[in-house]
């Protein structure tokens, strides 16, 4: 039946269904627009409010300055969530591939405005009437008022930061197309570096108070780590020095070398059993071998109950510091005068602690005394108040950042609050997000060769996917590649403080590295091979699976090992091997891959 002759009834109800897939068809196309125009606006306040960002951290060292640009951050944000979160742009949420899209853009905005309008703002508007430069020490005490002031604001800015970038992590992003999926990858990125950050920040404002002596004068053991001789949280304990705090002043009470210590009988506190499996008794009755052991939780209160017994104080607390930090503290002081003539620098404190002191002083006395003056010389710098307190976070931070600075308390809250961080030192720890192995080296040979041995770690997926969450199965490969850099004829021409002389059966020259590697906690290893005609040994360290291995290395020689784990189903998309902090600054003490998306 052709539509001229319909019944009456029928071309009414065609033309009514007509009307109204029309107008459905108008309201479509409306929405659309709607929609396109509401979205690109909220790009464009988006990408105002990321200059700002920009701007904002440039101007950290000026709060005043940017309090003002984090107030005009929440406008741009709050714009952007204003545009990303009517009625039409909610239902279109529900739509099949563009509504996924849409969901992203809209929780990045809310995820933006939070940390913008609820999380920064309340912290820098206490911050804006404060400046960097109060933390700078006067007549050698730093006045701690200011990190009262804004501790309640900086753990609610902390949360809020926390808060948000787990919403944008909860994003589904195998929906997402490939910009989206990219410009939600990269906010994720920001939103965690963020999350360390403010964290870092609302810790900071509880600990340094009572550890700087203001609720009561508190000792520090400050152990100085010597890379040119490695243990797996960087380098032997070398030298030594005690702080004292009182209401923010900071006073140096003592120092001493390790060359003072005795070597114990018996470990001077007790060994959990899967330590002395692989580490034996070392680390608990040689002070040099305190940090062989990867966790500062365990080696920090072996180096306080060993000076307690040697000198008979009883400190509240361990730092640990390498050359290298302090070649980043000197970038804030400067180059300071030692009393032998030397001028030390940011450029050659490395080369000048680790090696040249050696070339010079064939007595360990001597260099011990050089050492001595040294920390000294800075630790003035700094008491008097010569250091730019900007540099000094930065360095403090990098040095933290790197695992170069370590930092252990007695009192049971504080170091509570230090747990998880990197200053803590603790064992790698795997989450849903992130699995880390652990690479631990340490010297053999019984000299300071490791000045000359270069490592090299890389990591990489094998096979990889993720899931609608974006949790990832594959398998990860860890390559370790340690190589003897020294000159050919090192046993000839180095001093026998450096080659070890051959004291302890190594061939001077020769380089022997003994390495833990640590797996990441529930995944399995499937292949390890050695480029040396020998196996691995291991164990178990807090339920981790540890492989061993050793390797003596002449001049010009290299050793590779190759390790591959398979991923839980599912596991972390990210994998993160933490590296013993060497003599190289240019050689990353943490390793990322990630695995790739579709």
């Amino acid at each position: 039946m052709t539509a001229d002759v319909l019944p009456r009834p029928a071309r009414i109800a065609g033309l009514v269904f007509a009307g109204l897939l029309g107008a459905l068809l108008v309201a479509s196309v409306a929405a659309a627009a709607w929609i396109g125009l509401r979205g690109l606006a909220a790009y464009q306040h988006l990408r105002a409010a990321e200059a700002t960002v920009r701007e904002a951290v440039d101007s950290l060292d000026d709060p005043a300055l940017a309090s003002g640009l984090i107030a005009d951050l929440a406008r741009e944000t709050g714009a952007a969530r204003d545009l990303t979160g009517d009625p039409v742009w909610r239902a279109a949420e529900h739509l099949p591939w563009v509504g996924p899209q849409l969901a992203a853009v809209s929780t990045i905005a809310v995820a933006a405005d939070d940390v913008a309008g609820d999380a920064l703002a309340p912290l820098a508007e206490v911050a804006s009437t404060f400046s960097l430069d109060q933390l700078r020490p006067v007549e050698g005490r730093i006045d701690t008022t200011m990190l009262h002031t804004i501790a309640d604001s900086a753990r609610v800015g902390a949360d809020g930061v926390a808060a948000a970038a787990a919403a944008v992590d909860a994003i589904d992003e195998t929906l997402l197309l490939a910009p989206v999926r990219s410009a939600t990858a990269e906010v994720s990125d920001l939103l965690r570096t963020a999350t360390t950050a403010t964290d870092a920040l609302a810790r900071a404002t509880v600990l340094l108070p009572p550890m700087l002596g203001t609720d009561g004068e508190r000792d520090y053991l400050i152990v100085f780590q010597n890379n040119a001789e490695w243990r797996s949280l960087g380098g032997i304990v070398g030298a030594m020095a005690v702080v004292n705090a009182a209401d923010g002043a900071l006073q140096l009470v003592a120092q001493g070398s390790s060359s003072d210590f005795s070597r114990y009988d018996d470990p001077v506190l007790p060994l959990a059993e899967d330590v002395q499996a692989i580490y034996d008794t070392r680390p608990g009755r040689w002070v040099q071998n305190v940090t062989q052991v990867p966790d500062f939780s365990v080696a920090a209160p072996l180096a306080r109950e060993m000076w307690l017994r040697e000198t008979g104080q009883d400190v509240d607390g361990v730092i640990a510091m390498d050359p290298i930090a302090l070649s980043y503290l000197l970038e804030a002081t400067g180059p300071v005068a030692l009393p032998t003539g030397d001028v030390l620098s940011a450029d050659n404190a490395v080369q000048l602690l680790l090696n040249d002191v050696y070339l010079r002083y064939e007595r360990p006395s001597d260099q011990d005394d050089f050492f001595a003056a040294a920390a000294a010389t800075v630790f003035d710098a700094i008491a008097a108040g010569g250091v730019d307190p900007a540099q000094m976070v930065t360095a403090l931070s990098r040095a933290g950042d790197e695992r170069r600075l370590l930092l252990w308390s007695s009192v049971e809250a504080e170091q509570a609050e230090l747990s998880g961080t990197t200053l803590a030192g603790g064992l790698p720890k795997t989450d849903d997000q992130t699995a880390r192995f652990g690479v631990y080296l340490n010297d053999g040979t019984g000299s300071k060769m490791d000045y000359y041995v270069s490592a090299q770690t890389d990591l990489s997926w094998e096979s990889c996917s993720l899931d609608g969450r974006g949790l990832a199965t594959g398998e990860a490969t860890l390559s370790l590649v340690l190589a003897n850099t020294a000159p050919a004829d090192a046993a000839t021409s180095l001093p026998w403080y450096i080659t070890g002389g051959g004291n302890f059966g190594v061939p001077a020259g020769t380089a022997r590295t003994v390495a833990y590697v640590y797996l990441p906690e529930g995944y399995e290893l499937t292949d390890a091979v050695l480029s040396l005609d020998k196996g691995f040994g291991g164990g178990t360290h807090d339920g981790r699976q540890v492989l061993s291995f050793g390797a003596d290395l002449a001049p010009g020689e290299s050793v590779t090992a190759t390790i591959s784990v398979r991923s839980p189903e599912p596991g972390a998309p990210t994998v993160v091997a933490e590296v013993t902090p060497t003599i190289d600054r240019s050689v990353p003490t943490s390793v990322v891959s990630h695995c790739p998306a579709p």
